[in-house]
Formats: structure tokens, sequence, C-alpha cells
């Protein structure tokens, strides 16, 4: 890996992993547990645009990972790892065919798809019962997956032409 590369993935860790751990501290906005913006989801997407798929698993990983330790949620270690693995496969399969005009697009699908694994770990935790929570994931997951879209998309836009790997 070259040496610039390598700077740019830290980076962009280091700041996936501190947006990450300031909005596990701050208070919720919305009475519902597990429903969050997502923020350092932009992150993971711009990574994805500029470095590539590879190294977008790699900040989705460490973050994870690191923010579990970080934060001190062991518990909750399971629904971020698998939520978001299914959300970055999603964002993975979608991103070539829908493009960066449409990076909003590709967060939506990506948020539905990280509450889609969190409810199955829940349900495998828990009990079926907790699927009536579904609808309430559904809506959230368009809502904050459209505005961390759109974010990584006014970022993406941003930059030259040469620096998105697409």
């Amino acid at each position: 890996m070259k040496l610039k590369r390598q700077m740019t993935l830290s980076v962009l860790t280091a700041i996936a992993l501190t947006v990450f751990l300031i909005e596990a501290n701050l208070p919720t906005f919305v009475p519902i547990p597990g429903v969050k913006l997502g923020l350092a989801n932009c992150i993971t997407l711009i990574t994805m645009v500029i470095l590539g798929r590879r190294d977008g698993a790699i900040v989705f990983l460490l973050r994870v990972v690191l923010g579990s330790i970080f934060a001190g949620q062991i518990v909750s270690f399971l629904y971020s790892l698998v939520g978001g693995a299914v959300c970055y496969l999603v964002m993975c399969l979608l991103l070539k065919p829908l493009g960066i005009k449409q990076l909003w697009a590709v967060s939506v699908f990506g948020a539905l798809g990280h509450n889609a694994g969190q409810l199955l770990v829940a349900v495998l935790l828990t009990n079926p019962g907790i699927l009536w929570y579904a609808p309430v994931l559904l809506v959230s997951a368009i809502l904050t997956g459209a505005f961390t879209g759109i974010a990584a998309q006014a970022v993406v836009t941003k930059l030259p032409e040469k620096k998105r790997e697409q």
C-alpha cells in the first residue's frame, strides 16, 4: 500500500471513529432504542468512493471494533458488526450501478440493510416478537440514510474527478 493511500485511510478511519464516538455520547433525539443518525457511515461511503470498497471495509471494521472498545459498548458489538456488515454489502452491490450522483440512495439502502441486520441479531438473541419494531426501523432508515447519503454525496462531488476511484 502506498504511503499516501495508507495515510488517507488512517485519517478517514480516525475521522469515522471520532464521529462515531461523538454521536455515541450525544443525547438521543428520538426516544426509540437503536435509532441514531449514523454519521460515521458518511466516512465509510466517502472511503468507498475515493479509495475503493476494500478500504471502505477496513474503515467500517476498525470503526466498529475500536468504537465498541472506546465507547464501552461491547454488548452492542454484535449488533453493530452484523448490521454494519449487511449495510456495507448492500452499498457495495449498489455503488457501481447507482453511482456518485445517487449516493444518497446507496446510503438509504445501506441503512435499510443495517437495520435488517440488527433486527436479525435481536430476533436470534431475544425472540421473534421484536419484529413489531421493523416499521419504525424502516422509516428511520429511510430518513437517516438519506441524510447521511446526501452529506457524503456533497463531499464526494466536491472532490476532483481524479480523486474518485470509480
